[in-house]
């Protein structure tokens, strides 16, 4: 297998990776005089932030996705390979794919980072991530899934742990996935599992003292009220060991029957063979410097989730994994691959805090955005309105307009089917 790309007169860039990161880098260097690969193991870009809307069952995931070919219809000098990379060949200056091997003048990483066990082989087997779009469609028909079962369980014991939901993690993943089954409980039980209202209990489970670690202790506070008001029970300074035979085991003792635990509790770089070990850091991020040049490689640079800057006094402990540094982080890149063929100066990456935001829930967010920190209703509009402009595509725009809206009227979703290919009888 090959991976069939022509090698011309121009400077290739491939690019590892298309997700926000990847997809901006690529824009970036859309009218210029590159050739440009990009590859990825999906054929489509999807954007985080709304993904627990997903499992949900508040957004389709096509509202979310968008195929890579239809962002570069045209664009003759653009070329992507669904396929997976397996090593870097830096002495010859290719990567190893699943599709044979792709040769490179500048190699740039952008291949994100998954969810973080922390080594625990149970909790891994038996809880759910919530990462990926295929993630988010595995969890959405669990729970809906749980919730018919539960109807027709007359055991109270297993009908009680059918009804207990455990998200372990209080970032904003675990927060808004715990407001938006808090709104389910709400605004769909009363009408769809009228008997079952009563027991369904929503935990959300915090490592640290305070949710939401990386905003302000004020708006940590004004999460947390606004859970507990929607009756979530948040336990702080909880740390969850274990996760088998349907019982989450927590260090201090405590256990809770569960048949959907939610793992939302960290996050680890995806990991590539053939990077020197020296450029290996916490939590398997790659080590680069102000210009995002992978330590001890050349020609290769690392952004998003995968990189670490190590010598940015500003962020001594590495710039947070959000998509903002992402975008930010492909923008400088562009410029410096261009600087480089130019014999220009290469720009240090100086990250631009544009803020963090949080939803929880309906009609509830908290916003800390250029010095003003703010949260209700106004945070909640300017939080739609952030989400709404970065999502590719027109119809997706349209369409997730659209289903906020008549969610909001009357949270009569049509969304809520159970949709899971059945696998194949042998004659």
């Amino acid at each position: 297998m090959r991976a069939n790309i022509r090698k011309n007169e121009q400077t290739r860039v491939v690019i590892v990776g298309g997700g926000i990161g990847g997809l901006k880098l690529a824009m970036s260097l859309r009218h210029t005089d590159y050739q440009v690969v990009l590859v990825d193991k999906n054929n489509y870009n999807q954007f985080p932030p709304l993904i627990y809307q997903v499992a949900s069952a508040g957004l389709e995931p096509s509202n979310i996705a968008f195929p890579f070919r239809r962002v570069f219809q045209g664009w003759k000098n653009f070329f992507y390979r669904m396929a997976e990379v397996k090593a870097i060949n830096e002495k010859e200056k290719a990567i190893e794919t699943t599709v044979g091997t792709i040769h490179y003048d500048y190699l740039v990483l952008a291949a994100g980072a998954t969810t973080n066990f922390f080594g625990n082989r149970n909790i891994e087997q038996n809880a759910l991530p919530m990462k990926t779009v295929t993630e988010a469609m595995t969890l959405r028909n669990t729970i809906l899934s749980t919730l018919e079962k539960a109807e027709t369980e007359d055991n109270p014991e297993k009908l009680q742990a059918l009804m207990n939901f455990v998200i372990v993690g209080g970032g904003p993943s675990g927060v808004e996935i715990a407001g938006a089954l808090a709104d389910m409980k709400k605004y769909v039980l009363p009408r769809d599992y009228h008997d079952l209202l009563e027991r369904l209990h929503i935990y959300l489970i915090n490592a640290g003292d305070r949710l939401l670690q990386a905003m302000d202790p004020k708006l940590s506070a004004r999460a947390e009220a606004d859970l507990r008001k929607m009756n979530v029970h948040v336990r702080n300074n909880w740390i969850v060991t274990d996760y088998s035979n349907g019982v989450v085991s927590v260090k201090n003792g405590e256990r809770i029957p569960s048949a959907t635990v939610i793992w939302v509790s960290g996050i680890k770089a995806n990991t590539i063979e053939g990077v020197p070990q020296e450029a290996v850091g916490h939590n398997n991020r790659l080590k680069c410097d102000r210009m995002n040049r992978v330590k001890g490689m050349k020609n290769v640079f690392c952004i998003g989730d995968q990189s670490i800057i190590e010598d940015d006094r500003n962020w001594p402990y590495g710039h947070p994994q959000v998509a903002q540094v992402a975008i930010q982080q492909a923008v400088n890149v562009a410029r410096n691959i261009q600087h480089c063929d130019a014999g220009k100066d290469m720009i240090p990456f100086t990250y631009n805090n544009l803020g963090t935001m949080a939803t929880i829930g309906r009609k509830r967010a908290v916003a800390e955005i250029s010095g003003f920190k703010f949260g209700g209703f106004l945070a909640w509009i300017l939080w739609l309105v952030i989400h709404l402009r970065s999502i590719l595509g027109i119809k997706n725009k349209l369409n997730v307009f659209l289903n906020w809206v008549w969610g909001y009227i009357n949270y009569k979703q049509n969304l809520r089917l159970i949709l899971r290919p059945d696998d194949k009888k042998e004659e």
